[in-house]
């Protein structure tokens, strides 16, 4: 086999926040499993530079879109990347997301972070995923042993209600039914779609003193069954056995790694 077969033989999978937190646990799991790599995140290069080079040494090519994914013009700046620099795409793990700026009663909270959440977290995942999907049927028609999917990054806050944050569970509820009606919608072809649900999980998300706080004293009293944090290495696992094909009769699921904290208890 040629070198430039060997290039091209290798899937591509494009994680949008994947340069730190639970993204960053995802591009880990997928480059150890043989993957190249479109990143995307809103940072500059060079502060990114450094995640990039540690993931290259595994082999993998790895390549850094930059651009908010709740703007029209970026989404579209991001795959016309990942086309020219790589010409075909296996996965879309819609990844990137934003909290609240802060954790303020529902009866408090204001349109301008509504707007600013459902952005990131529901219509840039929603409106990528469909140029996505467009892309990846391209690919399927022109090649029917092609293989694809798309997972979307969820949360337990899809189920679980946090008055503090209000438009973060309404978005994450949102997105979980995003993963139904594209795997509904993509089923024909073949390419399933999923959810992975993380429960409480070290990241930049969490990382603040009092966040943290609220969650050591809530998993010492028990909130998930494994009384633990959940971390970044956790996801990508789940995600990489997805990407594998390891769940091809499951499009449309929901993967939780939450450490049983959903599980109802007595």
């Amino acid at each position: 086999m040629s070198e430039q077969e060997t290039i091209t033989s290798r899937p591509v999978g494009l994680i949008t926040g994947g340069t730190r937190g639970i993204g960053l646990g995802c591009a880990q799991a997928l480059v150890a499993e043989g993957w190249d790599l479109a990143l995307n995140g809103i940072r500059d290069k060079e502060s990114v530079q450094p995640t990039l080079d540690a993931l290259s040494e595994t082999g993998a090519e790895v390549h850094y879109c930059q651009g908010d994914v709740s703007n029209t013009s970026a989404r579209k700046a991001i795959l016309d990347q990942v086309r020219e620099r790589f010409g075909r795409l296996n996965l879309l793990l819609n990844n990137a997301g934003v909290s609240v700026k802060e954790r303020v009663d529902l009866l408090g909270a204001t349109e301008e972070s509504w707007d600013r959440v459902i952005g990131a977290n529901l219509k840039g995942p929603y409106f990528l995923a469909q140029a996505v999907a467009k892309w990846l049927i391209e690919q399927k028609e022109a090649d029917p042993g092609f293989r694809a999917c798309i997972i979307n990054m969820g949360s337990v806050s899809t189920t679980m209600a946090s008055t503090n944050r209000g438009e973060y569970c309404v978005a994450k509820a949102g997105l979980g039914m995003a993963t139904k009606v594209f795997a509904s919608r993509l089923g024909e072809k073949n390419i399933p779609v999923y959810e992975v649900r993380p429960g409480v999980t070290r990241s930049d998300m969490t990382a603040s003193p009092e966040v943290t706080a609220k969650y050591d004293k809530l998993i010492d009293e028990g909130l998930a069954i494994t009384k633990r944090w959940g971390t970044p290495e956790d996801v990508g696992k789940a995600v990489a056995a997805l990407c594998r094909g390891d769940f091809p009769y499951s499009t449309g699921s929901v993967f939780m790694v939450d450490g049983g904290m959903t599980v109802p208890r007595l």
